[in-house]
């Protein structure tokens, strides 16, 4: 297992998602050190001295960031969340050119700094960019992935759990595809405990309907817009979601995580990137799950791969 006190987590970008990612590593001790790196000085500076000004009540990690790129140098893993925000009424596809465009400025210099690292998309449209960011960097898929559906999944186990009256640990259930739209979940081997979903009653009634399953499936997908149109951002809990990737593979977990990577010929999808149960460790990438589907949720998937390799022919990918 890899030790804390030989590990750097370099965050890029001090928006609201890369400094929420920040304070909740720093908080959950997921790495030794934490940098923090952005284009603008004095924003950038402003937020690492007020984290620096928290640490004392932290698991004894430092914080360090500026604008100058050298600060993420030696990085083990390098979480990119630098990009456009994502405005009311957008979709996450809706962003994808201005990011690549970001994406092709920063990381060949990044490479530079941190060319051992693990690079995590977090900035949307995460599977396009991930794509994107393979084809850049021309690092082994393993290397590079991105946040995918790991909140969507936190999302999608929190209302059932609400609903159910269990601990939202208990609630084994998971959101695949794209991060976006066109996601969708595997109910066919969703539990609570052990007991199917469709199984679950209270006093002999069945809670989980598929009438009310859909429901629960439209909230999870409408979640972010909802969010964006309240405070104009999401950021603590894709924070929560990136920080405990960075544990996984940090602390070579081998989690069974539901990230986004370039698939190569599962269930007859390649070349496009999207979220299934996935192995993560020190590598990053160890693994990528094939995991039983219905009929129905095979279609889904394919679905979902054809909406990602539209949006990518149409950048010229």
């Amino acid at each position: 297992m890899t030790t804390m006190s030989r590990t750097k987590l370099a965050v890029v970008g001090a928006g609201a998602v890369g400094t929420s990612l920040a304070y909740a590593a720093l908080i959950r001790g997921s790495a030794r050190e934490v940098a923090l790196y952005d284009i603008a000085a004095a924003k950038v500076e402003a937020e690492v001295l007020d984290l620096a000004h928290g640490t004392q009540f932290t698991d004894s990690s430092t914080i360090v960031g500026g604008d100058d790129i050298a600060v993420v140098a030696g990085a083990d893993i390098v979480v990119i969340t630098a990009g456009a925000k994502q405005q009311p009424g957008q979709t996450r596809l809706d962003l994808a050119g201005a990011n690549i465009a970001i994406l092709r400025s920063v990381l060949p210099r990044l490479l530079e700094q941190a060319p051992d690292a693990v690079y995590v998309l977090v900035t949307n449209p995460c599977d396009v960019l991930t794509v994107a960011a393979r084809q850049i960097s021309g690092l082994p898929a393993h290397r590079v992935f991105s946040s995918g559906t790991v909140l969507d999944t936190s999302r999608l186990r929190w209302l059932i759990s609400r609903k159910a009256g269990v601990a939202t640990s208990s609630v084994h259930a998971t959101i695949v595809g794209e991060h976006g739209d066109s996601e969708f979940p595997l109910w066919s081997s969703a539990t609570i405990g052990l007991v199917p979903i469709r199984d679950w009653t209270v006093d002999g009634r069945q809670l989980f309907t598929w009438e009310y399953l859909e429901q629960l499936t439209d909230q999870v997908v409408n979640a972010a817009y909802t969010v964006i149109r309240g405070k104009g951002a999401t950021n603590y809990a894709i924070g929560l979601s990136g920080a405990r990737i960075v544990e996984a593979v940090l602390r070579h977990e081998h989690s069974v995580l539901p990230v986004s990577s370039v698939l190569d010929d599962y269930a007859g999808v390649s070349g496009v990137a999207l979220s299934v149960p996935t192995i993560v460790g020190r590598r990053g990438i160890e693994r990528v799950l094939e995991v039983p589907m219905n009929g129905r949720e095979l279609g889904l998937l394919r679905d979902s791969a054809e909406t990602l390799r539209q949006s990518l022919a149409g950048l010229g990918f």
